[in-house]
């Protein structure tokens, strides 16, 4: 069971945070973090689909390609792209050339671009727990890769026509997004700290 440990200015972090100068920074600066707005989330919706089955490290080391790529994930630019923005983006070595993770995220913005605005925050926020509601995890093998909570969220978003997102993929959204604090007990993080 992997606990928190210390990194080299000896505070103690997740482990997974420690393996490179990239995990790093995103686990002391973003993951766990609270983000709001529906540009932002959409970003994180997607990035977490396009991370399905592969290293988060290579999703964030391509984070500014997949920016650029999906013009910084503006959910009407996104729904106005057309035959040859897919074509473009299929050829794109900045980012995971998965056709059905770019025919979702394509499609996935033309759905959210009817919605409201706010609309994503307050579905996607309207499935944060409690945060009294569960123990802090002291160990890796205590943060679950499912709940109850990710598996409704998951669900509703394919109801609303949202492609990709699964169960685990709802839930490491909500990790990344702040909804639910997973960063160990004893780690400097915890809390946004």
């Amino acid at each position: 069971m992997s606990t928190a440990r210390p990194a080299a200015d000896g505070r103690l972090r997740c482990p997974w945070g420690l393996s490179t100068e990239d995990y790093l920074v995103y686990h002391d600066t973003e993951w766990g973090r609270p983000v709001h707005g529906d540009h932002a989330l959409f970003e994180r919706l997607c990035l977490e689909a396009f991370q399905s089955g592969l290293s988060w490290l290579t999703i964030l080391r391509r984070r500014e390609g997949f920016r650029s790529a999906f013009a910084g994930f503006d959910i009407p630019a996104v729904a106005r792209f057309t035959d040859a923005d897919r074509e473009r983006l299929l050829a794109d070595p900045g980012i995971i050339r998965n056709r059905a993770k770019i025919d979702a995220t394509l499609a996935n913005a033309k759905v959210l671009a009817g919605w409201e605005e706010g609309e994503l925050d307050a579905l996607i926020w309207s499935y944060a727990p409690d945060p009294a509601s569960r123990p802090a995890p002291r160990t890796l093998g205590d943060v679950p890769a499912v709940t109850p909570g990710s598996t409704a969220l998951a669900k509703e978003l394919k109801k609303r026509s949202i492609r990709f997102v699964g169960p685990t993929t709802a839930y490491a959204l909500m990790q990344a997004c702040g909804l639910v604090d997973d960063h160990l007990a004893d780690c400097v993080a915890r809390g946004g700290g």
